[in-house]
């Protein structure tokens, strides 16, 4: 039986702005980065009825039944994508939970992109991006993982050779639901990244960005502002930024 390990990058925001609500969704953009850190998913066939997946690592505690890669499996054999095969998958937790890092997104993501490279399935790209809304609203980010910005209007734009930054990630015990955060947005911001460039990514261009839901996070999670201030007063860094909808802090 042939098994294939896959990594599967976190994701950071360096800037993240909600530009409105749509039914139950908020209209965000945000420009987009992938970091070292990674998840470990070992895939092989099964030869059993379903498909078998188990979590292990630092941070595997706690992890739905309902998670992001049982329900992709799950779609992809309601549309018989898999055409019958079953897969065997055991995942090595090194992303957080709750941390604004995508951990759970990326693994589906990534296992998507495995399943397509493989040629296991064969999906057009209006397809891939149906299935990545139908598991989470991030999921699509992480197709093709590189540098990108999402504008307000649901596109894409990606980039490449863009400027690296040396950053400490700073996550506290706990983590912060993303749909708490998001149930407490009141106001919204004009849309900034329409017309995406790669000069966002420099640091002249981020340290005037900032992530609107580092403020709904630090007034319900205090901690987080002694956490953001403790890290602007090491080592002078370009910034400090909270990703996502916390509760890591990044300084960059």
């Amino acid at each position: 039986m042939i098994r294939s390990k896959i990594k599967s990058y976190a994701k950071i925001n360096q800037a993240l702005n909600v530009i409105g609500k749509k039914k139950s969704l908020h209209n965000i953009e945000s420009i987009v980065r992938f970091i070292d850190l990674h998840d470990v998913i070992s895939i092989s066939e099964y030869k059993g009825k379903n498909h078998k997946i188990s979590f292990y690592g630092k941070f595997s505690k706690n992890i739905s039944k309902n998670n992001t890669v049982e329900k992709l499996l799950n779609l992809l054999d309601q549309k018989n994508l898999l055409k019958n095969k079953k897969f065997k998958l055991r995942i090595k937790k090194n992303i957080p939970q709750k941390a604004g890092l995508g951990g759970g997104s990326m693994n589906a993501a990534t296992l998507l992109n495995y399943l397509i490279k493989k040629k296991i399935i064969n999906v057009s790209l209006r397809k891939i991006k149906s299935i990545c809304d139908f598991i989470g609203s991030d999921v699509i980010l992480g197709i093709n993982s590189s540098s990108c910005i999402l504008s307000s209007n649901y596109k894409i734009k990606k980039f490449y050779n863009c400027p690296r930054y040396y950053s400490i990630l700073t996550k506290p015990k706990f983590g912060c639901s993303t749909k708490e955060i998001y149930s407490a947005v009141r106001n919204f911001t004009k849309a900034r990244y329409s017309r995406p460039k790669k000069n966002m990514f420099g640091s002249k261009y981020l340290i005037n960005q900032k992530n609107v839901l580092e403020t709904i996070a630090i007034k319900k999670y205090p901690k987080l502002k002694k956490i953001k201030s403790f890290l602007e007063n090491i080592n002078n860094p370009l910034f400090v930024r909270m990703t996502g909808s916390g509760s890591v802090i990044v300084a960059y």
